[in-house]
């Protein structure tokens, strides 16, 4: 069975229902914890794909230039290394900021303040010949939780999605590699442990925990309407089964990954 790599950045976020669509989309997962200890791999070689999942970490260093983790370096050499090769690559929240900074994007702290719970994000043009996003309905639904945002995109990314607050909330480098802002992998349990341990974040917007955890557990089903099918295509696109209409043109010689 083809496999997509999972790097698992924290383990309060885990590939949870993104995981689920996989699987079922006939896509192998098979799931590294650096955090835990488990090495990242030279190459991609042995696999099909490259989803990078959130965490509580900072994508940035800090101001001595320390990472946000001993693992982050490897991990952007990684996706330099997904984008070159063209391997299907996800990357989500702080995945998909890791994956801008890879290739000369800037994440800063927003002083927007923390964005949390669910919301929507409005498509670009660019989102229409796009062949995961193309589908996607104008407003959909989301979840979020991240207090920093991508202030710029790299020079090579193209914006599929925005917000008023967040501009860059979903994008694409290259043909093969997409970076969202925000969550599809929750559900209500792992939010209510984020309420948990993030109950700053809550405090400094005013939030009651219970009704964040209630109003997402509303919102699910809407969630899977939309990103369910999103996350089947990524599938179909790492095993060379994505309908070729739904593939740029330039991509079709190169399929057989």
């Amino acid at each position: 069975m083809s496999t997509a790599l999972v790097i698992e950045n924290d383990p309060t976020d885990d590939l949870r229902r993104l995981g689920d669509w996989l699987t079922e989309a006939g896509l192998g997962v098979t799931v590294l914890r650096p955090h835990a200890g488990d090495e990242l791999p030279d190459g991609l070689e042995a696999f099909a794909a490259l989803v990078v999942l959130g965490g509580d970490q900072s994508a940035s260093p800090d101001p001595a230039g320390t990472p946000g983790a001993p693992w982050f370096p490897a991990l952007e050499g990684l996706l330099r290394k997904a984008v070159r090769h063209r391997v299907p690559t996800l990357g989500v929240c702080l995945g998909g900021q890791l994956l801008a900074r890879a290739h000369g994007g800037q994440v800063e702290r927003s002083p927007s303040g923390p964005e949390i719970g669910p919301g929507l994000v409005g498509k670009r043009d660019a989102a229409d010949t796009d062949p995961l996003f193309k589908w996607v309905p104008l407003l959909p639904d989301v979840i979020q939780w991240h207090r920093d945002e991508i202030t710029e995109l790299p020079l090579n990314a193209t914006l599929l999605a925005a917000s008023s607050r967040y501009p860059h909330q979903a994008f694409r480098i290259g043909d093969r590699a997409w970076g969202l802002q925000f969550h599809i992998e929750c559900d209500a349990e792992m939010m209510a442990d984020w309420t948990r341990t993030g109950a700053a974040d809550l405090d400094e917007l005013g939030y009651d925990p219970e009704a964040v955890v209630m109003a997402v557990a509303d919102i699910l089903p809407d969630v899977e309407e939309v990103w369910q099918p999103f996350a089947a295509r990524f599938a179909a696109l790492a095993l060379g089964t994505l309908p070729d209409a739904d593939i740029p043109a330039k991509t079709l010689p190169l399929l057989g990954h």
